[in-house]
């Protein structure tokens, strides 16, 4: 589904955001990717979507190239939810947001409708229909950002920082969400620095500094102790879980109902 090969981004003021980085992702895949801010990850996926050109490399989005395609051809195969939901939003209504995308792709009438429905209603925002994005809170504009970018219904949605502003109910959501895409073959590409969120979510987690891929494996692989001083180098903490896992001899990805009875069994 996306293929980067070699891919260099230089931003006009010279820093270079993204320094030869080669990813395949599979159809279907979910993954994560991590790493400190300004480790290139928001740069990468915004590749993926066109909204960014290569300086040097390719990106292809089902074997073609996007430096062909423009960002409407591409925003049918990869829709992006931005980290930022008050640069994405720009309706005066909350369906109105929602029905934009799916409008734009060729959806009308009561295929637009079902679309925009079905949106809301994963992100728990249905009573909220017609109310200005701006009089909801923070967290919910994120979801709202999620929702319409779901009423696409683009065979890859990329999310970027997630759960950021989400209190426990709403990472459960937006976990759900996930589960939900990929039961229904799409490819959910995630940044994020929830890392119980990534470690419990995605079967794939890719860890990028400055620029480059440091690590790419399976939750158990990227957070095994090996690699604990690789992810302190890019700021990342495994989740305490992954250490004390670790510590009693369950492996860097326990899960809770393991982790109580080892610390039940634990002498002293």
């Amino acid at each position: 589904m996306i293929e980067v090969r070699g891919l260099v981004h230089v931003y006009p003021d010279g820093t270079r955001a993204v320094d030869g980085v080669h990813l395949r992702i599979g159809d279907g895949e979910q993954i994560a990717i991590i790493g400190q801010n300004g480790s290139g990850k928001s740069t990468l996926v915004r590749h993926f979507n066109g909204l960014l050109r290569p300086t040097l490399g390719d990106v292809l989005i089902d074997g073609q190239l996007t430096a062909g395609l423009r960002v409407a051809a591409l925003a049918a195969n990869v829709g992006l939810a931005f980290q930022d939901p008050d640069r994405q939003i720009f309706a005066g209504q909350v369906r109105t947001e929602v029905a934009f995308g799916p409008h734009n792709l060729g959806l009308r009438s009561a295929a637009l409708e079902t679309a925009v429905t079905k949106a809301l209603d994963a992100v728990g925002l249905t009573e909220q229909g017609e109310r200005n994005p701006y009089d909801l809170g923070f967290s919910n504009r994120k979801l709202l950002a999620l929702a319409s970018i779901l009423a696409m219904g683009t065979p890859t949605v990329v999310l970027d920082e997630p759960t950021t502003g989400q209190d426990l109910r709403g990472v459960e959501r937006v976990r759900r969400i996930v589960a939900d895409l990929a039961a229904a073959g799409r490819t959910v590409v995630a940044i994020s620095h929830d890392m119980r969120f990534v470690a419990e979510a995605f079967p794939r987690v890719v860890v990028m500094r400055a620029g480059r891929v440091i690590l790419d494996g399976t939750p158990g692989e990227v957070f095994a102790e090996a690699n604990w001083g690789a992810l302190a180098g890019t700021y990342v903490e495994p989740q305490l879980a992954s250490r004390v896992g670790v510590r009693l001899g369950l492996g860097s990805t326990p899960t809770d109902a393991a982790l109580i009875e080892a610390l039940v069994k634990r002498p002293g």
